[in-house]
C-alpha cells in the first residue's frame, strides 16, 4: 500500500488571539475551529441533557423506581464502551440510593450483542423490575417485546443509530433517534448513561430525595474518569462535548480522583498516572477492558471497574492484561492468514474495493480488531467473518473516512432482503450475522455496494500532515505545548508534522520497532522510533536521507525528560 503524505490545508481563521501560540493557531485552525470557546473546556459549558429526547419520560420512570426499590438490572455491551456504561450505571443508581442493583452482559459467545429474547430470559430468573440497556438496545426489537409481555419496564439507552423500526420501551434515550434535538451526536454509549444519571440527579434534588434518606448528595463529576475511558475506547468522534468529558476525566484521573480499577489498570499498562493522555486510553487501558469481552467475560472488566479495593483490582487488572497478551497472538495468527490470502488476491490485480475475508477458524471476539488492522493495511473497508452458531457467520466491520458502513449494510439490506440476518453499528464500525451459504454472494454485493461510494482516489491513503516544524519548535517546550491542547483523537486528530532527515542510525528493537538517530539541517540531533515497520524494508543501511510523518513526544525515562520523534510514517530519498 503507498502511503503519501499530504498537508492539512487551513480550515477557518481565529482572530489573533495572544493566549495561545502560533503553532497551536495553525493546528486548530486546520481542525476547523472558528473560536475558542470550542476548546474551553469547563465543565459549564457542556451540551444540557434537558434536549435529549424523553429524557424526562426516563427519569420519571426510574424515579419512581428508585422510590419503589425495584429490582433494577443493567444489560451491558461487551466492550469498554459496555463495561464502563455498566459500572457508571451501577455505581451511579448504588449513589443514589438504589438497594438492588445488578448487571447483565451478554456473552458474545452464545448470546450475540444487545437485549435478545434468550438474554431476557436468563435476565428473568433475578425477577427483575426495570431492564436499563447501556450502549446497546436501539435494534433490540424482540428482547424489548419479550420483556414487556413479562410485565418488566425498559429504558434503553444507546448511541448506535436507529433502524426504521423501534423498539417499545417505556423510554429510549439515544442522541441519533429522530427528533432528537441534542447538539452533539458523538455521545458514546457511557455519555448516554452519564446524561441520564445527571438529569435523574437533578429530579432526586428536587424531590429532596437526598435529605429525605439521608444520602449525602453525589457529585457527577466523580463518574466522568469512566465517560472519558468508555468514550476513547470507542473511538467516537471528540466533538466539543466530547473533549470537555474526556479532559474533564483526564484531569480527575491525574488528581488521583478516579476509582481504584482505573488506577489499577494504569499500574499493569505502566503508565504514569499524573501524565496520562486520551492516547493512554485508547491504547493501553482500552484494549485490556476489551480482552474479557473478547476472549472471556465482560464481568471481568466490570468488576475491575467497580472493585472499591485496589488489590482485587489490581489481580483483575492483571487478569485482563494476560488476556490482552492471549489476543494479541492469536490477533497475529489471524492477520498472518489474511494477509497471505489478500496478497493473492493482490497479485492477479483484482483486490475489491470493499474487502470481506473468513476463516473458519478465525476467534470470533477477534475479528473486530482484524477487520481494523487490514483495513489499515490496505486502506479500505473491510469485514471480517468468523464462524458463530446454527450455521451462521458473524461480521465485524471497519470503514474509512467518507464511507458510513452502517448505511452500506442498510443499502444491502434493503436491496438483498434475504441475504443479511441482522446489522447494527454506526459510521466507522458496524456487525453482521448472515448464513454460511451467503457468503461468496454476500462478498461481491458488498464490493459492488462500495464501488457506488467510493472511487479509486479514495482508497489512495493519505497521512494527512499540519506541515513542517521550524527548527526553534521543535523541542520540549513545543510537544508540552501540544500535549496540552488536546485531548487529540477520532475527527480532532493528534498534531503530525513532517519533514526531512538525515538518518544517522538505525536498528531493530522488540523484533519489529525502528529506533533511530535523526538529524535535521545538520543541526539538531533526536531519538526517534517507528513501531511496526516493515522489515523487509527497514532497516535499510543504504538509505541517508529519509523524508518523515510524526509526532512529538516525550520520553521519561529515570526521571528525565527528552524529546522522542514517533515515526508514523518514513520514506528514503
Amino acid at each position: 500500500m503507498n502511503r503519501t503524505i499530504v498537508r492539512r490545508t487551513q480550515q477557518t481563521q481565529l482572530s489573533d488571539e495572544p493566549v495561545i501560540a502560533s503553532i497551536i493557531k495553525k493546528i486548530y485552525e486546520n481542525r476547523g475551529i472558528k473560536n475558542l470557546i470550542e476548546v474551553n473546556h469547563e465543565l459549564n459549558t457542556l451540551c444540557s441533557f434537558e434536549k435529549l429526547l424523553d429524557i424526562d419520560k426516563a427519569t420519571q420512570l426510574l424515579y419512581q423506581h428508585l422510590q419503589q426499590q425495584s429490582k433494577i438490572l443493567i444489560i451491558g455491551d461487551f466492550d469498554a464502551d459496555g463495561a464502563t456504561s455498566s459500572a457508571l450505571a451501577v455505581s451511579a443508581l448504588k449513589a443514589f440510593g438504589a438497594q438492588q442493583v445488578k448487571y447483565l452482559v451478554p456473552n458474545r459467545f452464545e448470546f450475540g450483542y444487545g437485549l435478545t429474547p434468550e438474554i431476557v430470559e436468563v435476565a428473568k430468573q433475578w425477577q427483575p423490575n426495570l431492564l436499563i440497556t447501556v450502549d446497546n438496545g436501539i435494534s433490540s426489537l424482540e428482547g424489548v417485546a419479550v420483556a414487556r409481555n413479562a410485565n418488566i419496564d425498559v429504558l434503553i439507552t444507546d448511541h448506535h443509530l436507529p433502524g426504521a423500526a423501534l423498539p417499545e420501551a417505556n423510554a429510549i434515550i439515544n442522541p441519533n433517534q429522530k427528533g432528537d434535538l441534542f447538539p452533539s451526536k458523538n455521545l458514546a454509549g457511557v455519555g448516554v448513561i452519564f446524561y441520564v444519571m445527571t438529569a435523574l440527579r437533578r429530579i432526586l434534588i428536587h424531590e429532596n430525595w437526598f435529605n429525605l434518606n439521608k444520602i449525602p448528595e453525589p457529585n457527577m463529576a466523580q463518574f466522568l474518569d469512566l465517560v472519558a475511558l468508555g468514550t476513547v475506547a470507542d473511538v467516537v468522534a471528540l466533538d466539543q462535548n466530547n473533549r470537555i468529558l474526556v479532559q474533564q476525566g483526564l484531569k480527575r484521573i491525574r488528581a488521583n480522583h478516579c476509582r481504584v480499577g482505573i488506577k489499577a489498570l494504569l499500574d499493569v499498562a505502566k503508565r504514569n498516572q499524573t501524565k496520562i493522555t486520551a492516547a493512554d486510553l485508547g491504547f493501553a487501558l482500552g484494549p485490556r477492558l476489551n480482552a474479557a469481552g473478547r476472549l472471556d467475560d465482560m464481568s471481568l472488566g466490570i468488576e475491575c471497574l467497580l472493585a472499591e479495593d485496589y488489590q482485587k483490582a489490581y489481580d483483575l487488572a492483571i487478569h485482563l492484561d494476560d488476556l490482552n497478551q492471549e489476543r494479541r497472538v492469536i490477533e497475529t495468527e489471524m492477520q498472518y492468514q489474511a494477509l497471505e490470502a489478500l496478497n493473492k488476491i493482490q497479485f492477479n490485480k483484482v483486490l475489491p474495493f470493499g474487502l470481506c475475508i473468513y476463516d473458519q477458524n478465525w476467534h470470533q471476539g477477534v475479528i473486530g480488531i482484524l477487520a481494523a488492522r487490514i483495513k489499515e493495511q490496505f486502506h479500505r473497508p473491510v469485514i471480517a467473518f468468523a464462524r458463530g452458531d446454527n450455521n451462521l457467520l458473524k461480521g465485524s466491520a471497519r470503514s474509512i473516512k467518507g464511507l458510513h458502513i452502517r448505511d452500506v449494510l442498510d443499502a444491502i439490506a434493503t436491496q438483498y432482503p434475504q441475504l443479511i440476518e441482522k446489522f447494527g453499528g454506526h459510521a466507522m464500525a458496524a456487525g453482521l450475522t448472515l448464513e454460511t451459504n451467503k457468503y461468496a454472494e454476500f462478498a461481491k454485493v458488498f464490493d459492488l455496494e462500495i464501488r457506488k461510494h467510493l472511487t479509486e482516489a479514495d482508497l489512495r491513503d493519505e497521512i494527512l500532515s499540519d506541515g513542517e516544524l521550524n527548527l526553534s519548535e521543535v523541542n520540549l517546550t513545543t510537544a508540552e505545548i501540544l500535549q496540552a491542547a488536546g485531548p487529540w483523537g477520532q475527527n480532532f486528530p493528534e498534531p503530525l508534522f513532517d519533514g526531512e532527515f538525515q538518518l544517522i542510525s538505525q536498528r531493530l528493537v522488540g523484533s519489529k520497532h525502528l529506533k533511530m538517530v535523526l538529524k535535521i539541517a545538520d543541526q539538531l540531533q533526536l531519538d526517534a522510533i517507528a513501531f511496526n515497520v516493515n522489515i523487509e524494508q527497514w532497516p535499510n543501511h543504504r538509505c541517508e536521507k529519509i523524508r518523515a510523518a510524526y509526532r512529538l513526544d516525550i520520553n521519561e525515562y529515570m526521571g528525565r525528560q527528552s524529546l522522542q520523534l514517533l515515526i508514523e510514517h518514513l520514506e528514503p530519498i
